[in-house]
């Protein structure tokens, strides 16, 4: 009579690795709920949303009124008997805009004096062309007149 039943060896073999699928299924099962528990796939309203995160808006001038201060504070400070119609570079740290005063012009008129001038603005927006006016008040200091864009 034949014996046509399987060893020993093809039965343990197959236990061996019986015990290794339960053993990945037994790790990786709990981790799908870690996983998938939190996404908001299917638009359910198990996702918390009372916490929320945002950045605080920080209190500082309107760029172009910054901008132009800031051309009108290089402007009125300005040596023009060193400067002798060089360009003169400015930069607004609050904006990230700079630019170039190609030309200052000064008049004076019954004391008052006034500062005619051309200007750039390099900003995230391009680059701009204006002419502008800053003129001396009563006490002394310098007041923004005309700060045009040009074409």
């Amino acid at each position: 009579m034949r014996d046509i039943a399987k060893s020993h060896e093809r039965q343990k073999g197959n236990r061996i690795a019986m015990k290794r699928m339960l053993a990945v299924m037994t790790v990786t099962l709990p981790l799908c709920g870690c996983f998938g528990g939190s996404m908001d796939l299917f638009g359910s309203d198990s996702v918390d949303r009372s916490i929320s995160t945002n950045t605080v808006a920080s209190k500082r001038a309107p760029a172009g009124n910054s901008d132009e201060l800031t051309v009108q504070n290089a402007v009125s400070s300005a040596d023009l008997s060193k400067n002798a119609g060089n360009p003169l570079p400015w930069a607004n740290a609050a904006t990230g805009s700079a630019g170039v005063v190609t030309a200052i012009q000064e008049e004076k008129d019954n004391g008052v004096v006034c500062r005619n001038f051309s200007t750039t603005r390099h900003s995230y927006e391009g680059i701009a062309y204006f002419a502008g006016k800053t003129c001396t008040t009563g006490s002394g200091e310098w007041q923004l007149m005309r700060f045009d864009r040009r074409s």
